[in-house]
């Protein structure tokens, strides 16, 4: 898994590659940590990139969700989620969890 992180005014934007597993999901929540710990609570994940997500994956996304939403500071948004991870997303009932969009311009506009 790789990832790339932008900030932007108002969020910052994290773009996945690669598979989000149970070697990987504690890297991709160390970095969401650190966009934690400096007060930075809009998130857009871009996961056009992501090739499979586990189970440790999900845990990874909707642990972030809940300490962003908590007291009203920010939330998680996705973006450009492929067919597949989508699937993955709805069959553990996640998707009402989370705003998505197709593209990141309207994913990063949604702040």
């Amino acid at each position: 898994m790789d990832y790339t992180l932008e900030e932007f005014k108002h969020c910052d934007l994290l773009s996945v590659s690669g598979r989000i597993d149970s070697q990987t999901a504690p890297e991709l929540a160390e970095a969401l940590d650190d966009i934690l710990d400096q007060g930075r609570y809009n998130i857009v994940l871009d996961l056009n990139d992501v090739l499979f997500i586990s189970s440790a994956g999900l845990r990874v996304l909707i642990n972030t969700q809940k300490q962003c939403k908590r007291l009203n500071r920010g939330e998680v948004v996705l973006a450009r989620v492929p067919e597949r991870i989508y699937e993955a997303m709805d069959l553990a009932g996640f998707i009402p969890l989370f705003e998505i969009f197709d593209d990141k311009v309207h994913a990063v506009g949604y702040f």
